[in-house]
């Protein structure tokens, strides 16, 4: 395989570019200048996300002692009135049914992030106000960022609780020392702004309605360059769209650059709707999610029959690549393909336990390699040759039903019995 160069890319995109914004917008046009130099067409296709703006937020413990904590404002979760909420505070850990008895009217402290069907059991109970807790007891401040979380639809949907986020030494601090009622002021302005999915063709030579797309996401989260996540997917496609524009493959392939996916898969979702005409022709879509990392392991989840596990395995024997590939929902943009019916699947190098991180100031390119980006490259290129090109498509265009049902669980449609 040629070495066309794509690792570069990674670098190029490496800075804090979230879902919506103007340098999500740079990001994207750093890429399409990529393919310009090609002679490669391609467009831009927009589509809304929410946007929020935090003016202030603030936590002030009132009894039985006097503190102000810093706090992150958790977006669209609506806003105090001006002055703020006073109420007692309850820690309800998990949320369990125990742990939701009188707390109408109260703010509550939560373990890490706010899970959907935890936010549903606080609209229905009626509390005022939310803390979220954030990080590790053993960070260094200096060298650590208190998040920046926002709720999605799947949770306002259901009403608005004004929320903040906290460190977890501060939420310590507090229920150590017993404190019992707070302040809670969080003033933010909400609305819409636009991202984008950048879009391009190559007509198959003999199938040409017949169609595979590749996927990846080029956003990031807050103050994360995103060279892992997912600035290697989105350089990995790059490579994959080099080698068949000069390899001309049989079948109509589409690469699908997606914003917004750190929101909630917003960029593929808007990409199906979109397209909802063509979706029938969608054969398979392939997408990338974070490779290159030096510590890791090759993964691939498939969202389709188990006959695509094993093929997959079967391969990596065949070429000597270590893979272990999987069935299952990956979180990423292969999954709202998959829900429209088009048998999807993610490639991945995962870090090993300790190593490379996401989400964070820390996921930087220092972490990646390109022996490691490259090997897994070709991979891709080996098997996707095969389908791309193969005279009868191997993976069967259906959704098994176990399938589905994960699909069902990811998406809220259903829930998961609680063990």
């Amino acid at each position: 395989m040629k070495n066309y160069q794509s690792f570069d890319l990674i670098e190029k995109i490496s800075f804090e570019r979230i879902g919506g914004s103007k340098k999500e917008l740079k990001a994207a046009q750093i890429i399409q200048s990529e393919l310009k130099k090609e002679q490669i067409d391609s467009s831009l296709e927009s589509f809304e996300v929410d946007y929020h703006e935090i003016k202030e937020a603030k936590l002030e413990v009132i009894e039985p002692f006097k503190k102000t904590y810093l706090v992150t404002g958790y977006g669209m979760s609506g806003s105090t009135v001006e002055d703020g909420i006073i109420a007692p505070l309850v820690y309800i850990e998990n949320g369990l049914e125990v742990n939701l008895i009188e707390v109408k009217d109260k703010i509550v402290l939560i373990n890490g992030r706010m899970a959907y069907k935890l936010y549903e059991k606080l609209i229905k109970a009626e509390v005022k106000g939310f803390i979220s807790i954030s990080g590790s007891v053993y960070d260094d401040i200096n060298q650590t960022d208190l998040e920046e979380r926002s709720l999605r639809h799947g949770h306002y949907q259901h009403g608005k609780i004004p929320g903040v986020t906290i460190r977890i030494k501060d939420a310590e601090e507090i229920i150590s020392l017993n404190g019992t009622l707070v302040k809670l002021t969080l003033l933010q302005k909400e609305g819409k702004r636009t991202s984008n999915n950048l879009v391009t063709t190559i007509k198959g030579t003999k199938y040409t309605n017949n169609i595979v797309a590749f996927t990846a996401h080029y956003d990031s989260v807050r103050f994360s360059p995103g060279a892992f996540d997912n600035a290697t997917g989105s350089a990995a496609i790059l490579e994959l769209l080099r080698h068949f524009s000069k390899n001309p493959p049989l079948r109509t392939l589409k690469f699908v650059w997606c914003g917004s996916e750190e929101m909630g898969l917003l960029g593929s979702k808007a990409y199906v709707q979109k397209h909802l005409d063509d979706i029938p022709n969608y054969e398979f879509v392939i997408n990338v999610d974070m490779i290159g990392v030096i510590l890791g392991y090759d993964i691939a989840v498939c969202t389709a029959e188990a006959s695509l596990v094993d093929y997959i395995n079967y391969l990596g024997k065949e070429v000597g690549f270590p893979i272990k590939s999987s069935q299952g929902v990956y979180s990423s943009d292969s999954t709202p393909f998959a829900d429209a019916g088009v048998p999807a699947m993610s490639f991945a190098r995962l870090s090993t336990a300790g190593g490379a991180e996401i989400h964070s100031r820390k996921d930087l390119t220092k972490f990646l390699d390109a022996k490691n980006y490259y090997k897994t490259c070709r991979f891709m290129i080996e098997f996707s040759n095969r389908i791309v090109n193969s005279i009868v498509m191997p993976i069967p265009r259906t959704i098994p039903e176990n399938m589905k049902l994960e699909l069902d669980y990811y998406n809220l449609r259903k829930t998961r019995a609680e063990k």
